[in-house]
């Protein structure tokens, strides 16, 4: 299993802890489910993309530690340091590059959980978008189990314009992971069309925990 220095794994847990506490008492966070989270092995968490609330508050609450994707600029600005506590994976602004491919690779393969955001890149009205392939050949290559995840909440917090996020309740559903020998016997379309799926329940699940099942997430 991948391990993290001393350092960075108490860095982790103290800031899980902050963000978990603070997020109980300014979003309401409700979740259901983050035991699903295979204690051992590779991982490829998946999930839907509301705002840039969605990393801290999928990862609060998760037995174990999860690796972030982050822009290869933001390692460089004053985010650096926290970033690299993190122990953040670098990628390219499009998330095309090899080497941020390779280095994900590299960490499921190591036995790591990484988060990633299969819509590509944050709703721009509170639905779900579909999903880009990218990430079979990860979880393919790497041999790692698929945990799906809804979030629900924060977009209505945090959409694309607002400064700052409004304390606007959010909820989060974790799904029964899909384990290596399940997705093996999936084509790719197969297995494309059930983590949309599972995603999407746990999205209705998740919207049903904040109080969102009747309310159109656009607003309309």
């Amino acid at each position: 299993m991948y391990r993290r220095s001393l350092p960075k794994l108490i860095w982790y847990r103290l800031t899980q802890w902050v963000i978990g506490g603070f997020s109980r008492f300014y979003f309401r966070l409700r979740r259901r489910g983050h035991h699903n989270m295979p204690p051992t092995g590779p991982v490829v968490v998946l999930s839907n993309h509301q705002s840039y609330l969605d990393p801290p508050m999928i990862g609060c609450f998760m037995p174990r530690p999860i690796a972030y994707l982050a822009r290869d600029t933001l390692f460089r600005g004053i985010l650096g340091p926290l970033i690299r506590a993190y122990d953040s994976i670098p990628i390219d602004r499009d998330g095309s590059g090899l080497g941020g491919i390779r280095a994900t690779l590299k960490r499921i393969k190591l036995g790591d959980a990484v988060l990633m955001f299969p819509e590509g890149t944050r709703t721009p009205d509170g639905r779900l978008q579909s999903l880009k392939p990218g990430f079979i050949a990860l979880v393919r290559r790497g041999k790692a189990s698929i945990l799906p995840v809804g979030i629900a909440g924060s977009y209505e917090a945090w959409p694309r314009g607002r400064k700052l996020p409004a304390p606007k309740k959010i909820a989060l559903s974790y799904g029964e992971a899909i384990p290596p020998e399940a997705i093996a016997e999936l084509d790719d379309d197969a297995l494309l069309e059930l983590v949309a799926l599972r995603i999407a329940t746990c999205f209705a699940e998740a919207r049903q925990m904040a109080g969102y099942a009747k309310k159109d997430p656009a607003g309309e």
